[in-house]
């Protein structure tokens, strides 16, 4: 059954450049007509946009008023430094955490090396930002499977773990199989979980777009899916096209499902966003 009102969301990266961090204040000021319930900051593979994020999620807080949740990872920091980005988090008003523990620098599949005195697990980090008594935390949640389980239950099992240790909600890898975010939530429920978990949704536009979430897909794209983007993949406008469909009917049915809401993955970019917005009809009293 639908929720009444479900909750509208956007995922933003920091931009290497000041061209692009025009282009990001760009995109936010175009998606404002959809006043989202909340932004989230990504965190670089390896760590490796640590100051960009604290910066861009800083500024867009303080910019818009948005509810801002800051990526933070386990990966190339020890706990001493996780606790004083805590803090300035802390310090600037933005008291959302996502905890993940994050892509080592050479990639979503390279081995895991633990920072000496640093955190190996998110489970870690959700404990110390719960400790801090002022954070609300999100994890990540995996609808197949988490690519460090060994079966779909031990990936739930973590997940109970982190709700235990102090997280609120989860958000999802991008949502291809809308059967498997139900599983994922029915199971959840059965346990006795309250954990809020938010479908990712991408708009896949390009196959560049395409080929790049492969890394990352972890059995989520179905064949189908991958055929009909393989099929048009030097046709932009078919590519955009089906992109747009394949979120809309996602969301669709992730909402009639229950989902209490849909989180955006905009890659800065707003108006796939917001034309997959537009077709659901989920804020129609504010897109004219």
């Amino acid at each position: 059954m639908r929720v009444d009102n479900p909750t509208v969301s956007f995922e933003f990266f920091p931009p290497k450049t000041a061209e692009g961090e025009v282009k990001l204040f760009e995109a936010i000021h175009t998606l404002d007509v959809v006043k989202p319930d909340f932004v989230s900051v990504t965190y670089g593979a390896g760590g490796s946009t640590r100051e960009r994020t604290i910066k861009v999620a800083c500024d867009i807080f303080a910019k818009t008023g948005y509810r801002t949740i800051a990526h933070l990872t386990c990966v190339g920091a020890t706990r001493a430094e996780v606790r004083a980005i805590l803090e300035q988090y802390e310090q600037a008003g933005i008291t959302d955490i996502l905890a993940l523990r994050g892509d080592p620098a050479e990639g979503p599949t390279a081995p895991w090396i633990t920072t000496p005195d640093g955190f190996t697990h998110a489970d870690e980090l959700v404990q110390m930002a719960h400790s801090f008594g002022s954070f609300e935390i999100g994890v990540a949640a995996f609808p197949n499977m988490h690519p460090s389980a060994t079966s779909f239950e031990q990936g739930v099992d973590v997940l109970m773990r982190k709700e235990e240790l102090g997280a609120t909600f989860a958000v999802t890898q991008f949502v291809f199989q809308p059967e498997a975010y139900v599983r994922l939530t029915t199971e959840l429920a059965r346990r006795g979980s309250t954990l809020t978990i938010y479908p990712g949704i991408m708009p896949v536009t390009s196959f560049r777009q395409f080929t790049r979430m492969l890394d990352f897909a972890n059995g989520e794209i179905p064949d189908a899916v991958m055929a009909e983007f393989q099929r048009h993949q030097h046709d932009p406008a078919s590519m955009r096209e089906i992109g747009i469909n394949i979120a809309t009917r996602v969301s669709e049915e992730v909402l009639d499902a229950g989902a209490e809401g849909l989180h955006f993955y905009t890659l800065n970019t707003a108006s796939s966003t917001l034309e997959v917005i537009k077709r659901l009809g989920v804020r129609a009293s504010t897109i004219l």
